[in-house]
């Protein structure tokens, strides 16, 4: 297959790799992503990890060469504030400033806030079968394998200042380090003033409590600044390819150029745009805001959170439940294309089933299965699957489990989105005349008709009425009335599914209230 000729995203960025490693020997080329565990791992950590398997997976097409994923957690990062969104918070108020793994967990289930957050974030990476090797800091930095890159930094101890210092303000260049010494007695990062620093058997020397004291930088006994840090894991696990939010665009710069001086080349780069809240506000796991991984899943299918995550991602967008249907069902619209051909790798589907043969050949979507839910609101999928069987009576294996789990998740969206918002229009007289005019003709089409020949006979009404101009609004009457809402299901295949016998009666029922 002629993989170099695709234009999706994750192929342009492999080829960036690969242009970057024409000279370059190495057997296996390293991505990576980070996390801070921090707060509670939300969708723009699984985000990260899922668009860099992307751009691995099209790397090993392209070239042909062995990768891994190392998913970074700097879980020796200090705790700077307690988060809002995590229980018992009284249990680490008094921890602010301590590594991560040594912050009690508030949730009382693991040994620390670290662990909890580190498990949580396995778990659902685990739950979308993405590969990565999992690295914690605090294990890499007292088992020594960072100590020679430490060393390194070290060395170059002034010419680091002498780059990092620019971007800071005055008061903080006049006591910034690159090292944090960790206060043997209780743990604590410190975030003091390093006097002097020694060579000969790499250490710091600063004042702490009135007292001169000198601490290893090496075996986890001081935590790198982590814009050097950053550079010093690149340089440490010969780092090729790590993309990062919009936000760390001057951070990435800086590294860099750290990475340069320890006499490595900072990995090839995506600046991806940040997630953004229904009210337009950058997601944070600190404050909780946004979808969680758990949420999107209730409501629909991995698939389909895979897909949001392919989109655009150096466009900014919003992250609410409002974009779950849509969302779905473009996905199963790329997942019908993808059926008749598996070899476009501009597909994004290509992208979330790896070349995997899979069958979907209906247009059964998920905002018809709303729909129909709506209008039955039931909580049985069986009774939903029966009336989508009038639609389509036969269904593969991939297509009936695919749309039993829509309907499974369509009944949680309907239960908490959509039934609390229903408010049905009662129409005037010239827009009752239009609706009861949509009547006659779905009464004068046969039972039997297609789908297409329903929605042909609608249509052919909405060119005859005040709306011929914007059809738009014809439908959305229709919807208003009918379903209360704005938006529907595509008519013709409502009424196949739901029959016409009871499409009219529905449509009477509103007329009639």
């Amino acid at each position: 297959m002629a993989y170099e000729n695709f234009k999706s995203w994750p192929f342009q960025e492999a080829k960036k790799i690969q242009k970057s490693k024409q000279r370059d020997s190495k057997d296996t080329i390293i991505f990576e992503t980070g996390y801070g565990p921090s707060g509670l791992p939300h969708i723009g950590t699984f985000g990260e990890v899922s668009r860099t398997n992307m751009v691995r997976f099209c790397f090993e097409k392209l070239t042909g060469k062995k990768t891994k994923l190392i998913a970074f957690s700097d879980d020796m990062d200090g705790l700077r504030k307690v988060p809002e969104n995590i229980p018992n918070k009284e249990i680490i108020e008094n921890y602010i400033d301590y590594p991560l793994t040594s912050v009690p967990d508030p949730f009382k289930k693991f040994n620390s806030f670290g662990d909890h957050n580190n498990n949580m974030l396995q778990e659902f990476l685990n739950k979308f079968q993405l590969p990565y090797e999992f690295q914690s800091s605090t294990l890499a930095y007292n088992s020594g394998i960072f100590n020679e890159t430490i060393k390194k930094i070290l060395i170059n101890y002034e010419e680091i200042k002498d780059i990092v210092l620019p971007t800071l303000g005055e008061d903080r260049r006049k006591t910034y380090s690159p090292f944090f010494p960790i206060d043997k007695e209780s743990g604590k990062i410190l975030q003091v003033n390093i006097e002097e620093i020694n060579l000969d058997n790499y250490s710091v020397i600063y004042r702490h409590e009135n007292k001169t004291m000198e601490t290893s930088v090496l075996n986890g006994d001081s935590k790198l600044q982590w814009k050097v840090d950053w550079a010093m894991r690149w340089a440490a696990f010969e780092v090729d390819y790590e993309m990062c939010g919009k936000d760390l665009t001057d951070s990435y710069i800086l590294s860099s150029k750290i990475c340069k001086i320890l006499g490595s080349p900072p990995p090839v780069n995506l600046i991806y745009e940040l997630f953004l809240d229904d009210k337009g506000q950058k997601i944070s796991k600190s404050i909780g805001n946004g979808i969680s991984i758990d949420e999107w899943l209730k409501y629909s299918n991995q698939e389909s959170l895979s897909l949001f995550m392919f989109q655009r991602p150096t466009t900014a967008k919003k992250l609410h439940f409002d974009i779950i249907p849509k969302n779905t069902d473009e996905y199963l619209n790329h997942l019908l294309k993808y059926s008749d051909d598996n070899t476009n790798g501009d597909n994004p589907v290509w992208h979330i089933h790896k070349e995997d043969k899979i069958k979907f050949n209906t247009k059964i979507n998920y905002s018809l299965i709303l729909n129909v839910i709506s209008v039955c609101k039931t909580d049985d999928p069986t009774v939903v699957l029966g009336l989508l069987r009038n639609y389509q009576s036969d269904f593969s294996k991939t297509e009936l489990d695919i749309i039993i789990n829509l309907i499974s998740k369509g009944i949680n969206y309907f239960n908490d989105f959509i039934k609390p918002n229903l408010k049905f229009k009662k129409p005037n007289q010239e827009e009752s005349q239009i609706i009861k005019n949509v009547l006659d003709k779905i009464e004068s089409i046969d039972k039997n008709s297609t789908a297409d020949e329903f929605q042909t006979a609608i249509f052919s009404v909405a060119k005859e009425s005040i709306y011929k101009e914007n059809i738009k609004d014809f439908f959305k009457l229709i919807y208003e009335v009918v379903f209360g809402q704005d938006n529907g299901p595509r008519l013709g295949s409502f009424i196949k599914v739901y029959s016409k016998e009871k499409t009219l009666n529905l449509i009477n029922s509103k007329l009639n209230v």
